[in-house]
């Protein structure tokens, strides 16, 4: 069943967590991406919503491995770039992760399930830095999604609310500008402390299960998290991936989990 009984008003969801923790991902997904909005009618959001959590659960798992991984090797986490100034490569959600969520939906709203998980258990991740036998690896566009920033949540929220109200500015100037995106991270180019493009970011509002993640490319929110984590967090195939950064990021992927 692929999109839910009806019941009188109520609509019950198909097993998705289930079938989801069963290994049928993919087709939950899918499922998903088909309700578009309807997902969150009663009797499929709360299913919806725990298959998100579910996916954090795993994705928060990879970070944890990555960071492991990474530290092992002696790679240093830093800012991009001449200064390299070090910095925290996961900050665990706030107590105040769910509130924050909470403001994300009334001030952006709706906001993708995917994302509203990952703020609750993920939290902010920042894998750009230096590895000692990988001189390419902070331009390879290491995984970044700061929805949060633990230690400073009104300076996002300020941060976001200024990136929203300049594009209301241009929507009135230009009614052809496309949707807002929520910046979640920089580019490929200034995550190493280059000039480049626009933020990567999840397009809001939307009232759908997963979202859309808008990169170099725009795709599903998840489809790009296990793009990024099938390359041990290092998705760019340019030549910053020789043969030893190849060989790293293999390494970084083994046995981490599909979402």
């Amino acid at each position: 069943m692929s999109s839910g009984k009806a019941l009188g008003y109520v609509l019950v969801a198909p097993d998705w967590l289930a079938r989801y923790r069963a290994g049928q991902r993919d087709l939950v997904w899918h499922e998903l991406r088909q309700l578009g909005k309807a997902v969150r009618e009663p009797g499929l959001i709360e299913e919806a919503q725990l298959v998100c959590d579910e996916m954090a659960r795993r994705a928060r798992h990879n970070v944890d491995v990555l960071v492991g991984r990474l530290n092992d090797a002696g790679y240093r986490f830093h800012w991009g770039g001449d200064e390299r100034n070090s910095t925290t490569p996961h900050d665990a959600p706030s107590a105040a992760a769910g509130e924050h969520a909470e403001w994300l939906e009334e001030r952006f709203g709706p906001v993708p399930l995917a994302l509203l998980s990952w703020v609750r258990i993920v939290g902010d991740v920042w894998l750009v830095g230096t590895h000692p036998d990988w001189p390419g690896s902070m331009a390879a566009d290491p995984l970044v999604i700061g929805a949060e920033v633990a230690d400073s949540p009104g300076f996002i929220r300020e941060d976001f609310a200024d990136w929203h109200e300049a594009w209301k500015d241009e929507m009135a100037k230009n009614p052809e500008t496309g949707p807002f995106i929520l910046p979640l991270a920089p580019d490929r180019f200034h995550k190493y402390g280059r000039s480049g493009g626009g933020h990567y970011g999840v397009i809001v509002p939307d009232a759908g299960a997963e979202g859309i993640f808008v990169a170099e490319t725009a795709m599903p929110f998840v489809s790009y998290l296990n793009w990024v984590f099938f390359n041990g967090g290092f998705p760019y195939p340019g030549r910053y991936s020789d043969d030893g950064g190849r060989r790293i990021k293999e390494s970084l992927a083994k046995g981490l989990l599909s979402l």
